[in-house]
């Protein structure tokens, strides 16, 4: 809502300006197509912003075959990112699966060891989330040159994570990513590890590289890493995060933190306004099946270091993060912007 706001002040796109229409879903997949629904049949809406990955695996099919709506959402799915097969979606940066690969490619430039191959344990969650990037992650793995010793998964919120912390003591990585959780378990897994006197680097992928947990873990959340495809609200020399804040100031006055998911809503709303600006530059009138076609057609896209350099190349995501270490109860970039071929 803020990003197209924003887009409004500014003039729309040549002149157009966006009409924002929202509904309360409740998190609830039976009424989030309903509702997509019904806004269709209602409004006929030219781009929808989603609730989820499960919002958009299911209506995908009657997206490309029926509705032909330019469609986003929070999610980071690899599958809803494949151009082939879901034209109209767009992912709203990374997904999960390049975001495992930008963290591995990191690792592989700086080994603990030069000359030893790294040693990775991943840790994810029994869900759809966690799973997402897996299979992907142990091809990149091997393709880096880095020893995959071995693979945790728990339940989402897992109390007990005792038999885990003996499996990483077993095996002894230099890194470990997180990947399907927000919080819990991650803190658990941190503070028994320095229990443990175990020397691993922890990461995590968007959803673990929230203020919330290194607020959580307090002093243990010092040295903390993982990857973001945005930068942070306090980085207040990025251009882009210095008008997100103005704009946060002149509309949302009590507001004194935004957190990664606002600037992910941003960042869409921005490819959202760049789509449709698009058409207009080439006299196209701003429809589903035209905002689909300029998907591809951005390349090298200056998003004021909110996301980088942007180019949607051979798949409907950015494949870029920036990678950060926690530091003083802050995230601190650890690398500049990195993309993966």
């Amino acid at each position: 809502m803020d990003a197209v706001g924003y887009a409004n002040e500014q003039g729309g796109a040549g002149g157009k300006r966006f009409r924002y229409l929202y509904q309360d879903t409740g998190y609830d997949l039976k009424r989030a197509v309903a509702t997509f629904k019904q806004i269709m049949a209602q409004d006929t809406p030219v781009m929808m912003y989603g609730e989820s990955t499960g919002q958009g695996k299911a209506l995908s099919p009657e997206i490309n075959d029926r509705y032909h709506v330019v469609y986003s959402s929070t999610s980071f799915s690899e599958e809803l990112s494949d151009r082939k097969k879901n034209p109209y979606i767009f992912v709203g940066g990374s997904t999960y699966a390049q975001q495992f690969g930008i963290l591995l490619k990191y690792i592989a430039d700086h080994p603990k060891k030069k000359g030893v191959p790294p040693r990775v344990a991943f840790f994810y969650s029994d869900t759809e989330f966690g799973r997402d990037p897996i299979p992907y992650a142990r091809e990149k793995a091997k393709e880096l040159g880095i020893e995959v010793v071995a693979e945790e998964v728990t339940k989402v919120g897992a109390v007990d994570v005792t038999s885990q912390l003996l499996d990483l003591k077993r095996n002894k990585p230099d890194f470990c990513i997180f990947q399907g959780y927000v919080v819990s378990p991650i803190p658990a897994v941190i503070t028994g590890a320095k229990d443990f006197g175990l020397d691993i680097t922890f990461m995590g992928t968007f959803w673990a590289m929230s203020k919330m947990l290194i607020d959580k873990l307090g002093p243990d959340g010092d040295g903390y890493m993982g990857v973001m495809p945005y930068s942070y609200w306090y980085m207040d020399d990025v251009p882009m995060i210095q008008i997100i804040r103005a704009y946060n100031k002149k509309h949302h006055p009590d507001v004194t933190y935004r957190p990664n998911s606002y600037m992910q809503g941003w960042f869409t709303g921005m490819v959202f306004t760049k789509l449709a600006q698009m058409c207009v530059d080439r006299n196209l009138q701003v429809t589903g099946e035209n905002l689909k076609d300029m998907i591809p057609k951005i390349r090298d896209w200056d998003t004021g270091g909110l996301a980088g350099v942007v180019s949607f190349k051979d798949t409907n995501a950015t494949a870029m993060g920036k990678v950060y270490r926690a530091e003083g109860g802050k995230y601190i970039p650890a690398s500049d912007w990195m993309y993966l071929d």
